[in-house]
Parts: C-alpha cells; sequence; structure tokens
C-alpha cells in the first residue's frame, strides 16, 4: 500500500498538547453524553495502560495472556525488522496488560535505538478519525448519510464525468464513489530525493487535490463498485468544516482526542515536525538505491486522508474505544462496520465507513492501516474491543516491490498471532 493507503494546530514544542477547542452554540447534552461514555472508557482502559512516561522492554511487559507474551512479540517484532525494514515499534494491549517490543534503530546515523511508544505518521488510520466524526455529526442530525456532496460542497466535483449531485456522504466514507485518487497523481511530483525536497513543504488547499483527481474520468459510477480513493476523504473533511464551521482538525480533537485523553494523537494542518521521541521515516526512490530520510514534510497534502501522527498506546485506546461502543451510538457503529468486499486491500477484506474488517485465522478483526513517506502502520482489534494491536514500520521501499510484500506478510503474522492468542 503506497502514498496514504491503508496497508494541528501546528507543533510548538515536543510534547505540546492539543488544547480543548471552543465552540460556541453546540448541543451541549449531546457532548457531555459522549464525552461521558468516552471518559469511562478511558477508566477502563486505563487500568491496563500504564503512563507513556515509564514503558521500557521490562516495566511495561505484563503478561497479555493466553500464551502471547513479552517473548512472542519480540520475536514477531524482530521478524519484521527482518524484513527490510528501519526500524518498527508495536503494542499488544489487553483487560490484563500490556506488551511493548521495538527492533531496529531510529536514525541510520546515529543508531539510536527505536524508541518504545514513540511517535510516528498513521497515514490512512487517519480515515477512521475522520469518519467517526463523520458519524457523530449524523447521530446529532446534522447530516445524513445519504446527503451529496453537491449538497455541501456544491461544483466542488464536476468535469470530466464526475458529478457530485450523485455521490453520497456514504460513498465517500466506504470508498464506493469512484473517484480517482488524487495524492496518486500528486506522487509523480515525488519521484527522486531532489523532487522531494523541492515539493515537500508544499501547502496544498484540499480543493487543489480535488481538481487533481477531476481531471480523471471516474472508475464507475458511484455506488456500483469499490475503489480506494484519497480524494474521497479529502472531501469528508471539507464537508467536515462545512457543516460545523470548524475544520477537520478541530472536529477530531474536541470530539474524540479531548474526551479519550488520547494526548499523543495529533491532526496537524500544515507544521511538518513530529514531537520527540520519534523514529526518523525513510524511503527508496526509483531513481535511488540509497534509503532517504523523508520524516518532515507538510501533511496538508494527504490532509484528512492521512495526515495524523500518533503512538501505539493511543492508536490501541482509540481503536478500544470506538469498538466498544465509546464514542458511536450503537446504530452508527453498525453503519460503521456495514462492509464491502475490498479484495483490492486482501483476500476477504472488507471495508465499512472508515473501518476495515481484515481475517485472521481465528476470525477476524476490526482497524485500518495506513502508510505516508516512509511510516507504515497497522492497528486493530478484536470484535469484542477487548485486545488490541498497534505497529509502525518505519521505511518503505517503492522501488523493491518484492521488499515491502515481505515486511506486510511479517506484519500481518504479528497482527495474527497477537489477536488469536487466547484469553
Amino acid at each position: 500500500m503506497t502514498g496514504s493507503r491503508p496497508t494541528s494546530p501546528d507543533l510548538r514544542g515536543p510534547h505540546r498538547q492539543n488544547p480543548r477547542e471552543h465552540h460556541p452554540g453546540r448541543d451541549a447534552s449531546r457532548v457531555s453524553r459522549r464525552t461521558a461514555l468516552a471518559a469511562a472508557a478511558v477508566a477502563t482502559l486505563t487500568a491496563c495502560v500504564p503512563s507513556r512516561a515509564t514503558p521500557t522492554p521490562t516495566t511495561a511487559a505484563a503478561p497479555a495472556g493466553g500464551g502471547y507474551g513479552q517473548a512472542q512479540l519480540q520475536r514477531d517484532v524482530d521478524a519484521v525488522g527482518g524484513a527490510g525494514v528501519v526500524g518498527v515499534q508495536g503494542e499488544v494491549v489487553t483487560e490484563s496488560g500490556r506488551l511493548l517490543a521495538r527492533s531496529g534503530v531510529a536514525n541510520l546515523e546515529t543508531r539510536d535505538p527505536m524508541p518504545l511508544d514513540g511517535y510516528f505518521r498513521i497515514g490512512s488510520t487517519t480515515k477512521t478519525f475522520v469518519a467517526t466524526v463523520m458519524l457523530q455529526l449524523v447521530g446529532e442530525g446534522k447530516l445524513s448519510l445519504e446527503d451529496t456532496v453537491d449538497r455541501w460542497l456544491p461544483g466542488v466535483v464536476e468535469g470530466n464525468g464526475n458529478d457530485g449531485r450523485k455521490i453520497t456522504v456514504r460513498h465517500l466514507l466506504q470508498h464506493t464513489s469512484g473517484l480517482d485518487d488524487g495524492l496518486e497523481e500528486q506522487k509523480k511530483l515525488f519521484t527522486s530525493p531532489e523532487t522531494w525536497r523541492r515539493e515537500r513543504m508544499r501547502t496544498w488547499r484540499p480543493e487543489e487535490v480535488v481538481e487533481l483527481a477531476t481531471r480523471h474520468e471516474p472508475e464507475f459510477a458511484p455506488g456500483t463498485r469499490w475503489s480506494y480513493s484519497n480524494t474521497n476523504y479529502i472531501l469528508a473533511g471539507m464537508i467536515i468544516g462545512k457543516v460545523t464551521g470548524y475544520t477537520w482538525q478541530q472536529e477530531v480533537r474536541r470530539r474524540i482526542l479531548t474526551p479519550l485523553g488520547l494526548r499523543h494523537t495529533i491532526a496537524p494542518s500544515t507544521s511538518p515536525d513530529l514531537p520527540d521521541p520519534h523514529a526518523q521515516a525513510y524511503q527508496r526512490f526509483p531513481s535511488h538505491g540509497s534509503w532517504v530520510d523523508v520524516t518532515a514534510f507538510n501533511p496538508s497534502r494527504p490532509g484528512a486522508a492521512g495526515a495524523m501522527i500518533s503512538t501505539t498506546g493511543d492508536l490501541n485506546r482509540f481503536f478500544r474505544a470506538l469498538v466498544g461502543g465509546a464514542l458511536l451510538a450503537p446504530a452508527h457503529l453498525a453503519e460503521m462496520q456495514k462492509t464491502v468486499p475490498a479484495e483490492q486491500l486482501g483476500t476477504g477484506v472488507g471495508y465499512g465507513l472508515g473501518l476495515m474488517f481484515q481475517p485472521l485465522r481465528c476470525g477476524g478483526y476490526w482497524g485500518h492501516g495506513g502508510s505516508v513517506h516512509g511510516y507504515v502502520t497497522r492497528a486493530g482489534v478484536t470484535p469484542d474491543g477487548r485486545r488490541g494491536v498497534a505497529v509502525s514500520a518505519t521505511s518503505n521501499s517503492p522501488a523493491d516491490p518484492e521488499a515491502g510484500r515481505g515486511a506486510s506478510r511479517a506484519l500481518d503474522t504479528l497482527v495474527d498471532r497477537a489477536l488469536c492468542a487466547a484469553g
């Protein structure tokens, strides 16, 4: 998976927290009820998620139960590292404990070890946060899944057979719109280290990304097929802005990050920085055989399709709360979990509304992966929301597809073993 596919306010300091946004005129009772649910979920999760300030390979290695322990996680993380990535960090969490492991290095020059629960770019895992906000708005009666794009963004999607009057919010969130992938078009700008350095700090407006996509004819009529397109979530972020009067980043912070206490998750706007600790990200370009540091770039390009930054601990907390029912009413969580076949992402994969169901040897799990310029993420939870896994690998190589497939298989094996363990 490439670009921002599955697989900030700007930062002012290494540990800046996202302030709670003030939104006048909100339905305070709805927000307070949801916050109370989220707070209850956090209270439950906190029992098995120690303070982020203290994780080490020994003190954070409480048994996860059922035969999957620290030693097995370390072997699985080492296998990912052995598949050719520069560094990897992983976390498995259950009601009975939390496991963390790392392999490889955080920086090829200094050879510093990978951080445990360090910050990383989560790529398309951002989509689940954005879809959750959209479904909360549906629950508040401010938006309908059957609203057309043109209702909220008149004239934005048109030309070359593209028609925003025929594409619904549901189509966007489920990748059944037929729209071309605008970020794939932009990748043509990043074919070498030289073009990367020239273009990486450019600020993109979401309208520009959509315009690149609508230069192409749609792949199919809305609702007739499935095809992954980052353009869908660029438009979803724009719709959040129209519906609420605030940016998608502000709404993610207010509705998800603050209630759940996700103090190490960031929804940036244009800042290229990551807080410390973080591992450097590396990528090989088709014209250049060596690893190139691609850590810092302006995240306005992936935007609502893939701009966010998080940690393994925060991702596990988010997905356990979401699937556990703390963020959405049951009817809206059920809508999120209505899937269509997404065979492009693997045999048996189903895509809901910003949430994927992926098969395991013991059934399956809910989550969403992501990749963006040197960072590859896997994150998800068992259907009961009790057992979660989050992994970040800090390199990818579009120039070497076979190496990428090897790393992907190792990541999938880690997830399968961690989530299928009994207990």
